[in-house]
């Protein structure tokens, strides 16, 4: 009798590893290779993700689409570049665990489906961020819900500062108008610059920036899918900000978990210091309904 979890391994230009759950007809893939991005997360029979696959098999493409994962920063760095303990460090955008390779350290299909993933710094990594580390992900598949275990830790001596998040493309049709569920009040608009009262909807329409909800109690947020259902986003309270940004004409709207605003690492605000032999340890989970 075929197990109602499996993992399971394909190539398309890249391995590619699938998480299903038959029972909930359920499919989570994701590329090691390619930063250990999600590309398809399909839950409860509905493809959630949007994915320009042209960018994901064209190796020196930013990814549009899927789940990137953003560390040691998410956003942007005026002029591409911070300052550190004296020392001036380049950085692209969103930082660089999703351009590097990740490996595959274990595989369950026991009870759940799920795939743990690790990168650890390397010669690459120093040259942008001059901390050792260790980044451990598990992708567990459980009874239609994609969950998402994070574990960050600093084998350096000093203390490592963090912004960590992640980056997901969500099919939410044409439409750039949408209400989402969560007891923040304010937002911070980067278009402008001006921080202003969340009343339930935001509009991206028309929008070239990104605006981010900031002062939310709890930890989650829902809203629409192309009028088919409800997404929702659970996570850690590490997570103080919830970043919403979109293109116009493209039918997808990104809904962002991070740690901090953007420039934090400039800005030496709201970064997470992490101690040497004391992992940060964080949760991010997605479902529908």
């Amino acid at each position: 009798m075929r197990s109602r979890y499996q993992v399971a391994s394909q190539v398309d230009t890249y391995r590619i590893y699938e998480l299903s759950d038959s029972e909930t007809d359920s499919l989570v893939r994701i590329c090691p290779e390619r930063g250990g991005i999600v590309i398809g997360c399909k839950l409860r029979g509905e493809e959630l993700l949007y994915l320009d696959h042209a960018t994901f098999l064209d190796p020196n493409a930013n990814i549009r689409g899927g789940i990137p994962i953003l560390f040691p920063i998410c956003g942007q760095l005026e002029g591409g570049r911070y300052e550190w303990d004296g020392q001036v460090y380049s950085m692209r955008n969103h930082g660089v665990a999703r351009t590097s390779v990740w490996e595959v350290v274990r595989q369950s299909d026991e009870d759940e489906a799920s795939i743990t993933l690790v990168l650890r710094s390397n010669e690459e990594t120093l040259s942008s961020y001059p901390f050792d580390f260790e980044l451990q992900f598990t992708y567990r598949l459980k009874d239609g819900k994609l969950e998402l275990d994070q574990t960050y830790a600093n084998r350096s001596a000093s203390p490592m500062p963090v912004q960590a998040g992640f980056h997901p493309y969500f099919a939410t049709g044409e439409g750039k108008k949408l209400a989402y569920e969560s007891d923040a009040t304010e937002y911070l608009d980067y278009n402008d610059g001006k921080i202003k009262p969340f009343e339930g909807t935001i509009d991206l329409g028309g929008l070239k920036e990104s605006v981010a909800l900031l002062n939310a109690r709890t930890p989650a947020v829902s809203f629409p899918l192309a009028g088919k259902g409800t997404v929702r986003l659970d996570y850690s309270e590490a997570f103080r900000a919830v970043v919403f940004w979109s293109v116009e004409g493209k039918p997808f709207i990104c809904v962002e978990p991070w740690t901090a605003p953007n420039e934090a690492l400039n800005r030496k605000e709201g970064l997470i210091s992490v101690k040497p032999g004391e992992p940060l340890q964080l949760q991010l989970s997605i479902s529908y309904s």
